[in-house]
């Protein structure tokens, strides 16, 4: 038998459901003491608890919430607060594995609430996860073959349902509330971000989101003409609001993508409000293209524009050198670039280095270029050739801070090629913080040169990565010197490093380090990288993050790191050990217990048996 429920359990019940079954109770629940009104609010199911707040008159409203300028007085202030953290708690509640991906921000954006603190809206985040669960267990049934109805009529499933306190059909009044359109006409207007499938993209869609200001919109798999059509009048019906647009896994004309950015655009005006658009995993139908679409052109050139990602879409070389010529010449603000993982090989080997002394307009010196503060070309087969024409464009990007050209094979030739730019740039003022030379078949020749180079920078790098070149025990040296300097992240993980390697490294580590984050894994480095790392630990003050991983690091090791972790009291968060098999011990428990960082062990080793069988880290 269950337990009996109490006297104040039985009243918060009838309570619940007479809000949730009509209005006539909410007036006289503005009545209740404080104290019992604020038990009430977390008590009540989501649905009721919107009621509540909906059914507010303006006499109640003015008592409860802030008025429309600074928050007045602590009271008023902790009703606001008293709301937000039920729809906290519900929040939470329902979507546990959500709760460490949210950002607060303010709450309303006036000059007086400089010194207030920054907090979320959890009731508009509530709806609009709910809605977006809502749209995809819609679409899931759209999506099935013996589907021919209404998106709207679509029943959203009682678990859903059940989650916001609905649990059946209550009255009249709420006989639909297990419809798509009942949850998006009562809900639909808190969406603000929003993922949809291509089968949702109709004219259907754009009326039961029709209260909604989407400010970002992600799309899957649009690879047809209806497709595209819906996604037009969707964005045409939020292209005051939207400033995020982002395409996945679709086929993709230039035709389509011309008349997307074109449904973007305002009638009688040139620009647009987005700020970022985004193509990923996608395919261009077009094995050739003449020339950009007017609109994709217009799009492009657009002053709102600050970040373009056409990511792992076989774009091909013809129509990333149009695209890049475009951004070149355009007033736009962009400072994100982001071509990678596109097999563009001599997209810019038409593009050659003019004379210094002419005029900014024929050198292409565009606006957009000159903001880029990101530019990512990693995988895409870019040659040596291509590093030297690549140099010859970053002239005209004055203000580049992040570079990535990992995963392209330029070799010792293409990097040396590159570092006349680089000394060129410190005699500028380079703005250079981070680069990254990942898996470009470099040899310890290139990567030295490299190395002695940056270490000129009269504004130190902030972070490199030279990782998976095979550069062998030879670059220990230069290495070793380079970490000296001021960079505060660097990753040279599977370089063939080896025992000797680290031996070499440990002697050039003579004063303090600024390394907030090293990787090391990979390099096969035994007790050697142990006592190398143990040295890192004692002497990087600020260091948060270590990895590690897969160095045969052998049982010994761990004496040594512990005790460097116990002399240190540094910043440490994060030690990776992972893929050290022998390294393990049961007696390291008591070890880990003493090493935490906000309740978390700060090493983690790899707890696994120990297998006599010899260990092979080959690929």
């Amino acid at each position: 038998m269950g337990e009996t429920p109490s006297l104040y359990t039985l009243c918060m019940e009838i309570v619940k459901r007479e809000i949730l079954q009509g209005d006539d109770i909410i007036p006289h629940l503005y009545g209740l003491p404080l104290d019992m009104f604020d038990c009430l609010l977390t008590y009540l199911p989501p649905a009721a608890l919107q009621k509540l707040q909906d059914n507010l008159s303006s006499t109640n409203k003015n008592h409860y919430e802030s008025t429309s300028d600074c928050f007045i007085g602590g009271r008023k202030r902790r009703r606001l607060e008293d709301f937000n953290k039920a729809w906290r708690t519900l929040f939470k509640s329902r979507w546990p594995e959500l709760d460490g991906q949210i950002q607060p921000f303010a709450w309303l954006a006036k000059p007086c609430l400089a010194k207030c603190e920054l907090t979320s809206d959890w009731q508009q985040m509530y709806w609009e996860t709910h809605i977006q669960n809502c749209l995809d267990a819609a679409a899931e049934k759209a999506l099935l073959p013996s589907f021919d109805g209404c998106i709207g009529e679509i029943k959203i499933p009682g678990a859903i349902v059940k989650s916001i306190g609905y649990e059946g059909c209550i009255n009249q009044s709420t006989r639909d509330h297990a419809k798509l359109s009942y949850h998006c006409q009562k809900f639909g207007h808190y969406a603000r971000c929003l993922r949809l499938q291509n089968v949702l993209c109709v004219a259907e869609t754009c009326h039961l989101l029709r209260n909604s200001k989407l400010e970002s919109l992600v799309l899957r798999r649009i690879i047809s003409k209806d497709h595209v059509n819906g996604l037009c009048k969707l964005l045409n019906q939020n292209k005051e609001t939207l400033t995020s647009l982002k395409l996945i896994h679709c086929k993709l004309s230039w035709t389509f993508v011309n008349e997307i950015c074109g449904s973007l655009h305002e009638k009688g005006m040139r620009g647009h409000k987005v700020q970022h658009f985004t193509i990923n995993g996608s395919n261009f139908l077009e094995t050739t293209l003449v020339s950009l679409p007017a609109g994709l052109v217009s799009f492009l050139s657009s002053g709102s524009l600050r970040s373009l990602k056409l990511c792992d879409n076989r774009l091909g070389r013809k129509s990333a050198e149009m695209v890049f010529k475009t951004l070149l010449d355009a007033s736009s603000s962009l400072c994100i670039l982001d071509f990678s993982e596109n097999n563009i090989t001599g997209w810019l080997c038409n593009f050659y280095h003019r004379p210094s002394n002419c005029p900014s307009s024929s050198q292409g010196l565009g606006k957009s270029l000159q903001s880029l503060r990101v530019l990512n070309l990693r995988g895409n087969n870019l040659q040596m050739d291509d590093a030297n024409s690549l140099k010859y464009a970053l002239i005209h990007m004055p203000y580049l801070e992040i570079l990535d050209l990992s995963d392209n094979p330029i070799e010792d030739e293409g990097i040396k090629s590159f570092i006349p730019y680089l000394v060129d740039a410190t005699k500028r003022h380079s703005f250079f913080s981070d680069l990254k030379f990942e898996n470009c078949e470099l040899s310890s020749n290139g990567v030295t040169e490299l190395l002695e180079t940056l270490s000129t920078f009269e504004k130190p790098l902030t972070s490199l990565s030279i990782a998976e070149n095979d550069l062998g025990s030879q670059i220990a040296g230069p290495l070793g010197r380079f970490l000296g300097t001021s960079i505060k992240e660097l990753n040279f993980e599977d370089i063939g490093l080896g025992s000797s390697g680290f031996v070499e490294l440990q002697g050039g580590i003579s004063k303090d380090l600024k390394l907030v984050y090293i990787n090391i894994s990979k390099n096969r480095g035994g007790v050697e990288a142990a006592k190398f790392l143990s040295k890192i630990i004692l002497r990087a003050p600020e260091l948060v993050e270590v990895n590690a991983g897969y160095n045969f690091l052998p049982a010994e090791s761990m004496d040594l790191i512990f005790s460097a972790l116990e002399d240190a009291k540094g910043k440490l968060e994060r030690l990776d050990l992972s893929g050290n098999a022998h390294c393990y011990q049961p007696t390291h428990a008591s070890l880990l217990a003493n090493t935490q960082c906000n309740g978390k062990p700060i090493v983690i080793l790899p707890l696994m048996p120990v297998s006599n069988a010899p260990y092979d880290d080959d690929p």
